[in-house]
């Protein structure tokens, strides 16, 4: 209840916050996978029909917020179109939608919208939520609209993004980079959607889609040689966890994941956890709260104060 009593009812989708109407798509994933997670648990041990019930009424508000991130995603497939063959910032899909409508809520230069990791977020738990028996796609239409997110994700390798933090470059002075986070959690999506039935039992051929082996290996090899360094400015990322660990696992080499692990945990790690990485400077006293992007020099104010 505590996270559906936010849902909305016509869209399905979360607010970021009280202070934060907007629904993000990666907030409204992740926040959704705990309430799939119970309906899972409730499923399993059905023995009584209440049980069956709230299994089912879990279940049906998963694939209501699911279809609202799709609904918002499907506004915008111009852009989709645009960016396979552009790969600009200006093209790509937003990052976060106007809860009550699926509306965009900011222009298309307004904000850090190009984030391959969120995209390739929900298409990763919409193979898994799938394959778990949930049906989210309805139309071949939507199965084509998977097919082709599945494009626009699958050169993540060699996409520069704004990450998972949504201010590219960590002089953040509005700098796409190419992100290991975004490579990963790309790769994860794609082998977990490969030869997937997105109509479940039921589909047919055409409602299989396909991922580029290519693709996913060019994935796996940039990975490989990035780690443990997240990108070009941030040394270290705590973002970086998400795909060395839950949800994407997309790092198989264990030497590599426990040397990232180690390299995260030492220089980030404090009292509270981990800091986002070095350097950071959101929402500290110190940072300019007028301005969105930093001067060049800023950065040596947030030193240590993480």
């Amino acid at each position: 209840q505590t996270i559906l009593q936010h849902q909305d009812p016509v869209t399905g989708l979360l607010p970021g916050s009280t202070d934060q109407p907007d629904a993000w798509v990666r907030d409204n994933v992740y926040s959704i996978v705990s309430v799939w997670a119970l309906s899972l648990a409730y499923r399993k041990n059905a023995d009584r029909d209440e049980d069956k019930a709230k299994a089912y009424e879990l279940e049906q508000s998963v694939v209501k917020l699911m279809r609202g991130v799709l609904q918002c995603i499907m506004r915008q497939l111009d852009k989709v179109e645009k960016f396979k063959y552009s790969r600009s910032t200006s093209d790509s899909l937003h990052a976060k939608y106007n809860t009550r409508t699926c509306a965009p809520v900011v222009g298309d230069d307004e904000w850090g919208h190009l984030q391959v990791d969120a995209t390739s977020l929900f298409l990763l738990f919409l193979a898994q939520m799938t394959a778990s028996g949930l049906h989210i796609i309805y139309t071949q239409d939507e199965v084509d609209v998977v097919q082709n997110l599945m494009f626009y994700i699958e050169a993540a390798y060699k996409v520069a993004d704004y990450g998972m933090w949504e201010r590219g470059d960590k002089t953040n002075q509005g700098i796409t980079e190419i992100n290991a986070s975004s490579i990963g959690t790309a790769k994860a999506a794609l082998e977990a959607l490969d030869e997937l039935n997105l109509f479940g039992a039921k589909g047919g051929p055409g409602s299989v889609v396909h991922a580029l082996a290519d693709d996913i290996q060019h994935c796996q090899s940039i990975l490989t040689s990035m780690l443990p360094r997240a990108s070009i400015s941030k040394e270290v990322d705590a973002g970086i966890l998400a795909i060395l660990t839950y949800p994407a696992f997309a790092v198989e080499d264990m030497s590599i994941v426990n040397m990232t692990k180690e390299e995260i945990i030492s220089k980030l790690q404090g009292r509270y956890g981990c800091c986002r990485f070095l350097r950071d400077g959101h929402k500290t006293p110190k940072e300019d709260p007028n301005r969105l992007y930093y001067e060049s020099a800023e950065l040596k104010l947030f030193e240590n104060i993480e």
